[in-house]
């Protein structure tokens, strides 16, 4: 088998784990297309929070969401400075707006809402028809691509989690503070696993990785070994990486 193969790479795990950055340099390594489906539901979220869609108690106008649905156009554009691909929402350039706080703290609640990951994962799963793709996610592994030849599930502390949205966040130049940071990372843990829809949950062949102690550098060299250990297997199983 050559390197030709082209597989389908599912990235799960907790919020604020790294997955979209691992995702995006393994994407770029191996010449393959990066889908970020947090930022899809991110930006449900920044448009139902612009459109006055959240109650003032923090519950969501369902129907009304539902209804406007069709108006929300999510789209990703190749950003040639920093080599990634940015979020638009309805042509807007998004990608900052959707990494605030406000919106961490609200997407978990539009993302169990059955109709709205109805309606996204059929839009990942038609960007997914021609492989060559890294999708991370909630539920990559288990909903959106089962049959997907690499299946990663990341995992860390919500100490360390909180402590890199922190840094992050303080890095943009926006105000962050680490207790409110880490309660949110805790709600959306329990939020995330314990939804009706597409709990997140460790796929039964997928590899986990804790990356709390690791560096980019060392998670990035562990994801290109197990995706060339795919490649080079001639099932093609992810249980064999």
């Amino acid at each position: 088998m050559t390197d030709m193969k082209r597989i389908t790479i599912a990235i799960d795990g907790f919020s604020s784990c790294g997955k979209s950055t691992m995702a995006k340099d393994l994407a770029a390594a191996v010449g393959y297309v990066y889908v970020d489906t947090g930022a899809m539901y991110r930006a449900v979220t920044l448009f139902a929070l612009r459109e006055g869609l959240f109650n003032p108690d923090g519950t969501i106008r369902e129907a009304e969401l539902q209804a406007r649905l069709p108006e929300i156009s999510i789209t990703f554009r190749f950003n040639p400075t920093t080599g990634r691909p940015d979020t638009y929402l309805n042509g807007e350039l998004v990608e900052q707006q959707i990494r605030s706080l406000e919106v961490s703290s609200h997407v978990s609640p539009i993302a169990t809402l059955p109709f709205v990951r109805t309606a996204l994962v059929a839009q990942q799963q038609a960007m997914g028809r021609d492989k060559g793709i890294v999708m991370d996610g909630r539920d990559i592994g288990t909903t959106v691509f089962p049959d997907a030849e690499l299946k990663i599930f990341v995992t860390a502390s919500p100490e360390t989690r909180a402590q890199r949205r922190f840094d992050e966040l303080k890095a943009k130049g926006m105000e962050a503070d680490y207790e409110e940071i880490l309660s949110n990372v805790r709600e959306r843990d329990y939020i995330d696993t314990h939804r009706e829809t597409s709990p997140l949950r460790k796929a039964d062949d997928a590899v986990e990785l804790d990356n709390g102690s690791m560096t980019i550098a060392e998670q990035n060299q562990w994801l290109l070994d197990r995706f060339h250990a795919v490649l080079a297997d001639d099932n093609c199983g992810p249980d064999k990486a």
